[in-house]
């Protein structure tokens, strides 16, 4: 993986939404990271999924879109015309 990228993986869950985060600037940024995957989960309608990230310096532009892709994805929704990025502000 490139430095300034992240990536996402998803998987079902029944028990909320469970997220593990690891990343080079976990002590600067790790709250704010946090904060924009959950919004951006939120504003996707998701309330249960484990979701695993692995970032290296990505700005939250690139978090929204590589968790609405990876989400979209999972739920086999991808293949449909869907407006990448009108989800997500």
């Amino acid at each position: 993986m490139e430095s300034s990228d992240v990536q996402v993986t998803v998987e079902p869950s029944d028990k909320g939404v469970n997220l593990s985060l690891e990343s080079s600037v976990m002590n600067q940024y790790g709250q704010q990271i946090k904060d924009t995957v959950l919004e951006t989960l939120d504003r996707l309608g998701v309330k249960n999924i484990k979701i695993n990230i692995i970032d290296k310096g990505a700005l939250d532009c690139t978090i929204k879109a590589r968790v609405e892709c990876a989400v979209l994805r999972a739920c086999e929704a991808s293949d449909k015309n869907i407006a990448w990025g009108g989800m997500i502000k």
